[in-house]
């Protein structure tokens, strides 16, 4: 209000002295006379300053004129000028607009009229890292691959889109199953930003798909420069590939480098079961017993597992079962509560024919937690004690229908797995896969009641006179259990 007010006392003051100034010119005397040729002009004071305005005011349009003139003439020449920058001002917001509806029908998944708008922003616009993106990103969404190749293939020529267009074409590679051109696109792209976490962990999959464990080992160390992974989990990882390195070289020819490497693995992560047994036979190829022993019980304290033990039982392979029995003390005076212990000195048991031993070492565990194994443990005990055959076939039917117990699973997508490995085999997880029980259980288990032998040694089976009575897979686990305790002699 005091604005609007302030507005109109201004406009009223500068018309009073413009009219005072008039009034002052009107009564002046004199004038200015101008002669030209046989012309001749006298102007008064007041008519003298209208004309002064005039002239100026026709000089400032005359100038304009002549610009124009001007501009136009460049901009036909093809020159930077207003006109041009007028046009180009157009452009650019049209082609904004159209690089803006893009992006929204991208993002509400209306794929043609995304690459649409992109084609019109690549028009208008001269801004390649912007709307050629964008015209990839549809083309791939619509399932235009070639057209998407082309246009991450564009980006490739600008220091600055460079690494999109690497990352664009990395992914397509990897959705065609193209796993070795995927690997050197990965290793371009991590050469060009070795912190980019999603790069590091594109290349260590596939690295690790292509068995390249001593890349994959030093992926995993610019991820823990990167401050991408914590120490604990950085340590786990690389023994799991130095584990898969260890495994590679693993043969007679490189028997050294492989102990070596599986010595390294259980250094760095002595839980690591499968480590542990690789770095205990390798200790024992070379002789050294007592090192292998001590792995061993170290990864037993951490978990009993069925394969420690197996190894375990390679340190003596000629070993009575008596014999075994007591050496086994090392082990199953660790965690002796522990299920996988009980289970364990209850098959020993079995081997050495002492099976009121056997029976108290496995306790209640049939029944409170049956298991395949367990119930094959004790269907053993009570054949070795001279039960009726319907009491052993009642336990060996539990057992062909019993849950399987702990197993390799992954803890991701849950499948099981019949031995480790450092990648799930249905879900590609890295390090994912857990000794546990699974939530369901199917199919035959790799260590199960298939443990003993390996324990007690190599057998030869033989049907027991009775089978005939049995079922088909009945007879098969009978006469597996029935002879453990003989033929381990």
């Amino acid at each position: 209000m005091l604005w609007s007010l302030l507005k109109v006392v201004l406009f009223i003051l500068s018309v009073a002295a413009l009219s005072y100034g008039a009034g002052i010119l009107l009564d002046t005397d004199g004038g200015l006379r101008i002669s030209f040729a046989d012309w001749e002009f006298t102007l008064g004071p007041l008519m003298a300053v209208i004309a002064a305005l005039t002239l100026l005011i026709g000089l400032w349009l005359l100038l304009r004129i002549i610009g124009l003139i001007v501009a136009i003439l460049r901009f036909l020449n093809g020159d930077e000028t207003a006109v041009s920058r007028y046009f180009d001002r157009n452009r650019e917001r049209k082609g904004y607009q159209a690089l803006s509806e893009g992006l929204l029908a991208l993002a509400a998944g209306e794929d043609r009229l995304a690459l649409s708008r992109a084609q019109k922003a690549e028009k208008y616009l001269a801004k390649p890292e912007l709307t050629t993106l964008l015209v990839a990103q549809a083309a791939e969404k619509i399932g235009d691959g070639k057209r998407a190749t082309e246009a991450y293939k564009q980006l490739l020529g600008d220091e600055k889109t460079r690494f999109v267009g690497i990352r664009g074409l990395l992914k397509q590679k990897i959705e065609e199953g193209d796993t070795e051109t995927a690997l050197k696109l990965a290793e371009k792209a991590f050469a060009m930003k070795p912190r980019h976490a999603e790069t590091q962990d594109l290349l260590l999959k596939l690295q690790a798909e292509q068995a390249d464990w001593k890349g994959a080992r030093a992926t995993l160390g610019a991820k823990l420069k990167a401050g991408a992974l914590p120490r604990d989990i950085y340590r786990r990882r690389d023994a799991v590939l130095a584990l898969q390195e260890a495994k590679t070289v693993f043969d007679e020819t490189a028997s050294i480098e492989a102990r070596e490497a599986a010595i390294e693995a259980n250094r760095l992560s002595p839980d690591l079961i499968p480590a542990a047994a690789m770095a205990a036979r390798g200790l024992i190829t070379k002789g050294n017993k007592k090192e292998a022993t001590r792995i061993l019980k170290k990864a037993w304290s951490a978990m009993p597992h069925p394969d420690l033990a197996a190894a375990f039982a390679e340190i003596e392979p000629e070993e009575t079962p008596t014999e075994r029995l007591k050496r086994f003390r090392l082990l199953t005076s660790i965690q002796p509560d522990n299920e996988q212990t009980r289970l364990l000195l209850a098959e020993l048991q079995v081997a050495a024919e002492d099976f009121p031993s056997a029976r108290k070492a496995l306790g209640s565990i049939a029944t409170d937690h049956p298991t395949q194994r367990s119930l094959a443990i004790m269907a053993a005990i009570e054949r070795g004690e001279g039960q009726d055959d319907a009491v052993v076939r009642g336990w060996l039917t539990r057992a062909l229908t019993a849950p399987r117990g702990p197993q390799w699973c992954c803890d991701k997508c849950q499948a099981i797995h019949a031995q480790w490995s450092p990648i799930c085999d249905n879900c590609g997880g890295f390090d994912t896969l857990s000794w546990r029980e699974p939530p369901e259980t199917s199919g035959p288990s790799a260590t199960g009641t298939e443990l003993l032998p390996l324990i007690v040694g190599s057998q030869d089976v033989s049907s027991p006179p009775d089978a005939a009575d049995f079922g088909p897979e009945d007879a098969v686990v009978d006469a597996e259990l029935s002879d453990d305790g003989k033929n381990s002699n």
